[in-house]
């Protein structure tokens, strides 16, 4: 089978499974009552979403395991498998973020409130699994230490380009999961950066990154099917977490990491809106937005989800586009 046609079964694959999970798990985390809890510091018309079933990434967490376990199971029998390697890393690293997103929620439910681990907690747990991954990607020959820069010749790091990846793998995440604050959008906004590298891997002929790019984009066109405005169902720290791990792990199979800065620019974005908020509101006491995330700060300046998601999308194609050029082209 051709890399083109694995890479559209895989995809179809881990939609179709998505899909059908989330269509009985959703009646299944309502009558458990695993409802979000909305902050009263939110947008007021946010309170209307309270109750509605989270911990979705379950789901698509499942379809696209399930689908790489086939894939490795079938390339075993083929003798191909140890091509496989980077994917299973990757989805080692997302299959942790995700338990620990999982976890966080689990706290959230069991508290009643809309926080779980503790902050350091989250992130020394991410910054175990984020090392953890850098060693095994390191020992199949998949990480150096000089990083490339576009129209430049790059630059050696040395040791200090584990610490850079650690804290560019645990930022990216976490950006993710900002990103997950209105209906569709972590979704919309990951979902064409998938479909990006889904493209550098048919034409670089690099099967992980392929295999790693459909179960992506099938899992997050399968959950927007159920989390398009307005949202049957969210997916909790659990998916977007798990999300963050597979766009961010897709950058370093390709051993170009800052190829997410550029592709990313959604998920940065969010999180320095929330730095720059944060940091101007205890030195001046003054907001310089409404709220951060930077997208409820569209919503409150009168744009509907349906809009942030379209334009935040779009930026997103355009920064994978940038991508391209200077990673690609250059």
């Amino acid at each position: 089978m051709n890399m083109m046609a694995e890479y559209f079964i895989a995809l179809g694959s881990v939609f179709l499974l998505t899909a059908v999970i989330l269509r009985y798990l959703i009646p299944v985390l309502k009558s458990k009552k695993v409802g979000q809890k909305i902050l009263d510091i939110g947008p007021r018309w946010h309170k209307s979403k309270e109750g509605t079933p989270t911990m979705g990434g379950i789901g698509f967490i499942i379809a696209a395991l399930v689908v790489s376990c086939v894939i490795a199971i079938v390339s075993f029998v083929n003798g191909t498998s140890s091509k496989l390697l980077p994917l299973a890393f990757t989805l080692g690293l997302a299959t942790i973020n995700g338990l620990i997103g999982f976890i966080d929620d689990r706290c959230k439910l069991l508290k009643k409130e809309n926080e779980g681990l503790k902050a350091y907690q989250k992130f020394l747990l991410q910054v175990i699994g984020a090392a953890i991954y850098l060693f095994a990607m390191k020992q199949i020959g998949y990480i150096n230490t000089r990083l490339d820069i576009p129209f430049t010749n790059g630059i050696e790091l040395g040791w200090f380009y584990y610490v850079f990846a650690m804290f560019l793998i645990v930022g990216m995440i976490n950006g993710v999961n900002l990103t997950d604050g209105i209906d569709g959008l972590a979704s919309g906004v990951t979902a064409v950066i998938g479909i990006f590298f889904g493209i550098v891997a048919l034409v670089t002929d690099f099967r992980s990154l392929s295999i790693a790019s459909a179960c992506t984009v099938g899992a997050t066109l399968g959950f927007l099917l159920y989390n398009f405005n307005p949202a049957r169902i969210f997916m909790g720290d659990t998916g977007s977490l798990f999300l963050g791990g597979m766009v961010v792990g897709c950058a370093f199979m390709m051993d170009q990491p800052l190829i997410i800065v550029i592709c990313g620019l959604i998920y940065i974005f969010e999180v320095l809106s929330v730095i720059i908020q944060v940091s101007v509101f205890s030195i001046t006491g003054k907001r310089v937005f409404k709220m951060a995330p930077v997208h409820h700060h569209f919503e409150k300046s009168g744009w509907s989800e349906r809009v942030i998601f379209a334009v935040f999308s779009l930026i997103t194609a355009l920064a994978c586009g940038l991508a391209w050029l200077l990673f690609m082209v250059v």
